[in-house]
């Protein structure tokens, strides 16, 4: 057993836990199936009737357990509240990894008050792993049932021993930010598409260093920033601003925000 003392949950994280686990575990009734219709939605991205059952499995615990509490999830219309707090989903992060029966897809579960997200679970479920954060309690890790340990970011101080990771090499293109992929695939040690959620993952738990997306939605977000706050890092816009709103995003280990952000800043 780990000697690190084990967190204490507060009730909307206790939930954001318990169901993100639930609904990552059923989507996995559907991964790998061959026959599972693919449909497009509006921006071309594709969605699964498993993104669809995994949000209403998230939406009904919510509004169970907190009725007054907003919902903003990806499949489905938001639903407004009155309490301040309002829950950010995301069902399937990844689905095109899904899809493909790749396991590097999550369900990811969020809180946000008073403009900033206060907690996030990010689950694998195809791989059982998880991390998740509350603001101020810290960063957590479990790989299937191995005790739960903290996340923490890695120690690595320059881009040329680093890992960058990333989702998806032509989204720099298609937003005209292809000189920041290619200054960092040289500067950096090592580049990976094991990208989506799970890059963010991999940063949070000091298995990479940096995982930079040029196009990202607000439930794509949500969770990560208390993540890797929590775990000494920094979840940023690339322009060096604590945001989940700006349609981007930059995850580092902390000690790597500076040398990244001189590479993805627009240069005159």
């Amino acid at each position: 057993m780990s000697d690190q003392p084990q967190p204490t949950l507060s009730p909307r994280l206790s939930l954001a836990l318990e169901a993100a686990l639930e609904a990552g575990r059923h989507t996995l009734r559907y991964f790998r199936q061959t026959e599972l219709a693919v449909e497009r939605k509006d921006d071309a991205s594709p969605v699964t009737i498993a993104d669809r059952e995994a949000e209403l499995l998230l939406r009904e615990r919510i509004a169970a357990a907190f009725p007054d509490d907003a919902i903003l999830g990806e499949e489905f219309p938001e639903r407004l509240g009155t309490s301040g707090y309002r829950w950010i989903l995301d069902p399937i992060d990844g689905t095109k990894s899904f899809i493909h029966g790749v396991p590097l897809y999550g369900t990811m579960v969020a809180v946000e008050h008073g403009g900033r997200s206060i907690l996030g679970v990010v689950y694998v479920p195809a791989m059982d792993e998880c991390a998740y954060a509350e603001t101020g309690h810290g960063a957590w890790h479990q790989l299937g049932l191995e005790p739960v340990r903290p996340a923490r970011v890695s120690r690595v101080a320059t881009l040329g021993e680093s890992l960058f990771v990333t989702s998806d090499v032509p989204n720099f293109r298609k937003h005209d930010r292809m000189d920041a992929y290619l200054r960092m695939d040289e500067a950096c040690r090592l580049s990976r598409t094991w990208g989506d959620c799970f890059g963010y993952l991999l940063v949070a738990t000091g298995r990479a260093e940096v995982m930079i997306d040029p196009v990202m939605k607000v439930w794509d977000a949500a969770a990560l920033q208390p993540i890797l706050e929590e775990a000494g890092g920094t979840f940023t816009n690339w322009q060096g601003e604590r945001t989940i709103y700006d349609g981007e995003g930059i995850g580092t280990n902390g000690l790597l925000l500076e040398e990244v952000l001189a590479m993805t800043r627009k240069r005159a």
